[in-house]
């Protein structure tokens, strides 16, 4: 009798089944489908991806051979064609490298490309700081004055950038011979616990022609 019973629930049990899997075993399907060509998909999208990095790696390696080389036309060209693109960080990478090959030949034409970069909204703003750091070391010739406004906005105490900053208003002092504002910038850099320790190093320099001030000529 049990035997019985039990073949009666075990049969219960397959129609229970069966009836299910003929309601709702076309989404099961469905949705495993979905998921293996999501995955696929994915990993395609991920190759992809990959792919494009190293072909941008391999272009902004490339343009920047050909600028050491001295064929600065045709790398400057390959380093805008990357900028225009999608690729990642890549655009931003070159649009730099492209400022600064500018700035090897012209002061005032890669300061003007990094003062773009420095305006672009699009651009991170630790990445624009950087941009007018750049453009202030390059007008520090040409154009001291504004080169010292960049550069002030630069050496305030939160900012990523203000070691370098302190340290160029420092030196552009003391080419001036103004050796008051020195000491004061190099007496910024040695109270800020955040300074460098290769840049407290050149401090002991700084300092010491601070100290012993303007060279008399006979």
């Amino acid at each position: 009798m049990n035997e019985f019973f039990r073949e009666v629930d075990e049969e219960f049990r397959r129609d229970r089944a069966m009836a299910f899997w003929k309601r709702w075993g076309g989404v099961f399907v469905a949705v495993a489908v979905l998921v293996v060509a999501g995955v696929g998909g994915w990993r395609y999208w991920e190759y992809i991806e990959t792919q494009r990095a190293h072909e941008a790696s391999a272009q902004l390696f490339d343009a920047q051979q050909m600028i050491n080389e001295g064929n600065r036309d045709s790398g400057i060209a390959m380093l805008e064609e990357l900028a225009e693109g999608e690729r990642g960080g890549f655009p931003l990478l070159a649009r730099f490298r492209i400022a600064a090959a500018l700035g090897e030949q012209s002061a005032s034409r890669g300061a003007e490309a990094f003062d773009d970069l420095a305006s672009d909204a699009s651009v991170p703003t630790s990445m624009r700081d950087l941009a007018s750091l750049r453009a202030a070391m390059l007008r520090l010739d040409t154009d001291p004055a504004a080169a010292a406004a960049a550069l002030e906005e630069l050496a305030v105490p939160d900012n990523a950038y203000r070691h370098s900053a302190r340290e160029a208003l420092g030196l552009a002092a003391l080419r001036r011979d103004n050796y008051d504002e020195a000491g004061r910038w190099f007496d910024e850099m040695a109270a800020d616990p955040d300074t460098p320790s290769g840049l407290r190093g050149r401090l002991e320099i700084y300092s010491a022609l601070v100290a012993a001030g303007p060279v008399e000529t006979m």
